[in-house]
């Protein structure tokens, strides 16, 4: 069973990584800012697979959405969620600037809309501080920035391009967009912590619709406005990639999927697999996969996704080449509260889904992540000798291109045989770390060579996952989840 989160002593510190936590203290909040944005503006890699800064240090996208910040929430509210999210060390928060529920003709908290008569080209901007739709958002970027938390900012929902579904209405032209994009890239250049999501949850082709020129425009107005100082990318809708229409666009810095709410176990691993092998190489992150307290495949029959859900996304996908990841919480995104209707039987009030377990849990995610060499991890199935088993089982490895680390995620806690050899130095440092903890346990040093079968804590079944790490015994590594 999860621990209740409590606050102790602060585990980590300011920088790219966070410090040592001591014994028991795995769901120690994170002490200061978030990220720090010292190391320059983001750029992509020379390896094409990562986002590092200006000086080539790493950068870790653990993403949540909150999809309706802008829209729902007062600033004391947005305050309340960003400072939650800053303690459970997620570096991007995913929100819409045009949002999905009727974002264009019902008002934000202080009864704001965002744009005059609802044109694109023409956004309701007045004089002075804290009077207009802009102003709001304005103060949850700045105040996003104060945690150290970049934005994922979409520029609108998809339904206000191609509707498809929802409320829209659709608004764009080719020419509103690119004008529209000018004042956003124009507005926001400035800010250190955006990166742009065009798309918002929609193809931009669909039944003899074709917006592809239309976001193509967007892209470009951003550009003009900011002068291509942040990253872009387009989220698409469940079961889609960015790179299905745009993989070839130099505006695109990296691909971003959805795998969706559709089932349990759904192997969000081919979708990343699949865009980690095109060509050319662009890095890649599942952006939406199935969210916490979402009833599954929208039906609260078939039951509800919980934190052994997002972990089992989280690592299927980052093992599988990605470089971040984004959690989701079905609650959250909408900000749902009994004041409202809720969205595909949401059954939790936001501030209490705040501090469900799955959160703590990216936390965790990210400790491993950074305790290790980043920017050398490549995805290798092959560290695992044999059947890595299907479905729920399957089992899912990365490592260090040199050999220095190995990390093995085993969902069901069934044992693996691995090969030894993968590790460099002549002697494999072994642990187990528990993904629902964060804590690390020593098991034992073997010769790198061959192949040994090791068989986790506890008694397999479902919610019994764990990550086998593999050390190069010579390099001296503190225990996996302690960033220095």
């Amino acid at each position: 069973m999860h621990r209740i989160p409590v606050v102790l002593l602060a585990a980590c510190g300011v920088g790219l990584g966070c410090a040592s936590a001591p014994p028991g203290a795995s769901e120690a909040p994170l002490a200061g800012p978030s990220w720090d944005f010292k190391h320059g503006d983001l750029k992509v890699s020379e390896s094409r697979r990562f986002l590092v800064h200006a000086d080539g240090a790493p950068f870790f996208w653990l993403g949540d959405t909150a999809w309706e910040l802008f829209h729902r929430l007062t600033r004391e509210e947005a305050e309340r969620y960003l400072e939650n999210r800053r303690q459970r060390g997620f570096t991007v928060i995913q929100a819409v600037a045009l949002a999905e529920f009727d974002g264009l003709n019902e008002p934000n908290a202080y009864g704001h809309k965002p744009l005059a008569g609802n044109d694109p080209a023409t956004p309701d901007v007045k004089d002075g501080p804290q009077n207009d739709y802009w102003d709001h958002v304005d103060w949850v970027v700045a105040k996003a920035r104060e945690k150290g938390l970049y934005v994922g900012f979409l520029p609108t929902w998809g339904d206000k391009v191609v509707k498809m579904w929802g409320i829209g209405p659709v608004v764009f032209t080719v020419e509103s967009a690119r004008a529209y994009g000018r004042f956003l890239g124009a507005r926001y250049k400035g800010a250190p912590n955006v990166v742009w999501i065009l798309g918002g949850d929609r193809p931009p082709k669909e039944k003899g619709v074709d917006a592809t020129e239309l976001w193509r425009a967007m892209a470009a107005g951003l550009k003009e406005g900011d002068g291509g100082r942040h990253l872009k990318t387009y989220h698409p809708m469940g079961g889609c990639t960015s790179a299905q229409w745009f993989h070839a666009d130099d505006w695109l810095d990296f691909n971003m999927l959805q795998s969706g709410h559709n089932a349990k176990d759904l192997p969000n691993y081919r979708k990343i697999e699949a865009d980690y092998n095109r060509q050319p190489p662009k890095p890649c992150l599942d952006g939406e996969p199935r969210y916490e307290d979402h009833p599954v495949d929208w039906k609260p029959a078939k039951g509800w996704f919980d934190d052994y859900d997002v972990r089992q996304a989280a690592y299927w996908a980052l093992f599988a080449g990605a470089f971040g990841h984004t959690y989701g919480c079905h609650d959250i995104w909408q900000f749902w509260t009994p004041a409202r209707k809720p969205i595909s039987a949401a059954r939790t009030e936001w501030t209490a889904a705040a501090e469900l377990p799955g959160a703590w849990d990216m936390l965790h995610v990210r400790r491993l992540m950074l305790s290790r060499p980043f920017l050398t991890r490549v995805p290798d199935p092959s560290v695992i000798a044999g059947d890595a088993g299907s479905g729920a089982d399957h089992a899912r490895a990365t490592r260090d291109a040199s050999g220095a680390y190995a990390f093995v995620y085993l969902p069901t806690g069934k044992s693996v045989t691995v090969d030894l050899a993968k590790i460099s130095g002549g002697k494999a440092k072994a642990w187990w770390f528990d993904p629902r903890t964060g804590e690390a346990k020593a098991i034992g040093e073997y010769p790198a060579e061959g192949t040994k079968e090791f068989d986790p804590p506890g008694e397999p079944g479902r919610g019994n996952d764990w990550v086998l790490v593999l050390d190069d015994a010579t390099n001296g590594f503190a225990a996996p989840g302690i960033v220095k």
